[in-house]
């Protein structure tokens, strides 16, 4: 099977329209030695289901972007990647995305649109997922380089995530001080009510079930946000004694 089909087959929905299709159509021309580019239809406007393909898909244009950003390719970054798929799909088919992979790497492809068609298509707890993933492949090194930091930062923008979202997802891979606050997005000076209430809003807002729709492996990522928040929880309650 090509890996076209592959991608078909995967579950691609929304994806194959817009600046993304052409990314990804481009990619596949040029895996395949065909003259010229793909070129996808544009779906129609609406907020369609977003499938698991439409998420790898995203994922991997976006992940382009923050490799890029520093201005250097690290193998870390390229093994995360591969760990990423590997989850997704068998051996050989994760070889054939990494061809794929490596050629959307090549293409310079505006940032913005990329983003405002996932934005428009994508419901936000799969977006608020997207940037967790993201700082993920960003601290492979176990080092994020503040480009790296800029480059997500702006597509969370993008993407309509706001800054308490961005912060929280931030304080979960660059601790620091108040890390379980803003995790928790808190204020320092808040009551204890308040840390109460602030945990089971987030632990709401961050819940796997969110992103069940995407499949069970991208659901058991998702928990390491929501285990980041009873981790920040239990800090505070910790150092504030409450019962």
């Amino acid at each position: 099977m090509s890996l076209n089909k592959k991608l078909l087959w995967g579950g691609l929905g929304w994806a194959l329209g817009g600046p993304i299709g052409g990314i990804l159509g481009y990619a596949l021309a040029s895996i395949s030695e065909q003259p010229g580019s793909y070129q996808y239809t544009q779906r129609q406007a609406g907020y369609p289901k977003t499938k698991p393909g439409d998420f790898i898909v995203s994922l991997l244009v976006l992940f382009a972007k923050v490799m890029k950003a520093d201005n250097q390719l690290l193998r870390s970054e390229l093994l995360y990647v591969k760990d990423f798929l590997k989850q997704e799909f068998s051996t050989s088919d994760v070889q054939d995305f990494m061809v794929l992979f490596k050629d959307i790497l090549k293409q310079d492809y505006p940032l913005r649109d990329v983003c405002r068609q996932i934005q428009r298509s994508m419901d936000h707890p799969s977006r608020i997922e997207l940037v967790h993933i993201l700082f993920g492949l960003a601290n492979a090194d176990n080092h994020i380089h503040v480009d790296e930091i800029k480059v997500i930062h702006t597509i969370a923008s993008y993407l309509n995530v706001n800054d308490n979202d961005f912060e929280s997802i931030k304080a979960m891979f660059i601790k620091g001080k108040l890390s379980a606050y803003k995790i928790l997005e808190l204020d320092p000076s808040c009551n204890d009510e308040d840390v109460k209430k602030g945990y089971r809003n987030m632990a709401n807002k961050y819940h796997p079930d969110k992103v069940s729709h995407l499949g069970y492996d991208l659901q058991k990522m998702a928990e390491e946000k929501f285990k980041a928040v009873n981790n920040a929880y239990q800090t505070i309650k910790k150092e504030r004694r409450i019962k």
